[in-house]
């Protein structure tokens, strides 16, 4: 491969991974008319439009995306291979974006800010808009460079280290009709339900269930955030099926009445998830380290020290109700 080649290809896979040419200019240090006649040249040279424009973006072709497919990885190793393989977070200066649900920004943000402030007072951390396959879809376009939670979609260019699993309790008001006593699957089923849904769905881990049964209830409400279930059950007839993460946060249950559901839900796996392409990038790998600690800690202590996931006797943590 000649050298001009090569170097489109560098160019090549940060258009891809920005599907900008602005921020790809931005990302490679080079001026926007650069980076357009770059792509003018490849355009000549592999004989394909390459990008079409949508909106304020581009959009790649199919051929791009088949080309992509084959150099992404190869040029991440020989960025990897030749790139810096040191990471001094006292005086590093990096922005780092981590996609994740308002709970987990509640759990994680506050004493990870601490240690950044203490430890790497030049790093900046964005949070990010998450959902499953949002999250993912960004991981792989270089977008966000950490996702916290499920894993939907498994292929060679995600990793992702386990966090904990957690299951649901059922929560309403304290005045509901159905607050202080058996809720029975009947009794479920004909509630007025209130879902958390990242993606804007009517349809979460409870209903997969009652999918395979045959069975199905009645959202009437979504939100977006875990933040207003408490109030929003609190001022209704709603019922929530939460999961256990949010149900023993401190001051949730204020108002609220909890008990299980009339039925058993698998436990949901929550990770923490990167692209392959920071494998060996010793940045990612020192946030990741941060994040995966701060978590054990607020996610595993007994109640009595965190306040955020009750044990059983035995010392595991509670999962599922």
């Amino acid at each position: 491969m000649k050298n001009h080649e090569l170097q489109l290809l560098y160019i090549f896979d940060a258009i891809m991974a920005e599907r900008s040419v602005t921020r790809a200019a931005e990302r490679l240090s080079m001026t926007q008319p650069a980076v357009s006649n770059a792509m003018s040249r490849m355009r000549q040279i592999w004989n394909d439009p390459l990008f079409v424009r949508k909106g304020r973006n581009i959009e790649p072709t199919s051929y791009a995306y088949s080309l992509w497919s084959q150099v992404n990885r190869p040029m991440h190793d020989l960025a990897n291979a030749v790139g810096e393989t040191r990471f001094e977070p006292a005086t590093a200066r990096r922005q780092f974006r981590i996609a994740a649900t308002d709970v987990m920004i509640e759990i994680l943000w506050r004493p990870l800010v601490e240690r950044l402030e203490r430890e790497a007072p030049g790093i900046d951390l964005l949070a990010v808009p998450y959902t499953p396959e949002g999250a993912q879809t960004s991981l792989r376009e270089a977008h966000t460079d950490l996702a916290i939670g499920v894993l939907t979609q498994h292929d060679h260019s995600l990793r992702s280290q386990f966090l904990y699993q957690g299951g649901y309790r059922l929560a309403m008001g304290e005045n509901h009709p159905l607050a202080g006593g058996a809720v029975t699957l009947d009794d479920f089923l004909e509630a007025r339900h209130l879902l958390v849904s990242l993606s804007g769905d009517a349809h979460g881990f409870v209903d997969d269930y009652l999918d395979q049964q045959g069975l199905a209830r009645r959202i009437a409400v979504t939100v977006n955030h875990f933040s207003v279930v408490p109030q929003m059950l609190r001022e209704s007839n709603l019922i929530a099926a939460v999961p256990s993460l949010i149900s023993y946060k401190p001051g949730f249950d204020d108002g609220l009445w909890q008990t299980d559901l009339p039925f058993e839900v698998n436990p949901t796996a929550i990770y923490l998830i990167w692209h392959a392409r920071h494998d060996r990038d010793p940045a990612i790998t020192w946030i990741r380290n941060q994040v995966e600690g701060i978590l054990a800690e607020r996610l595993g202590a007994p109640p009595s020290e965190s306040g955020w996931f009750p044990r059983t006797d035995s010392g595991a943590p509670l999962l599922s109700a």
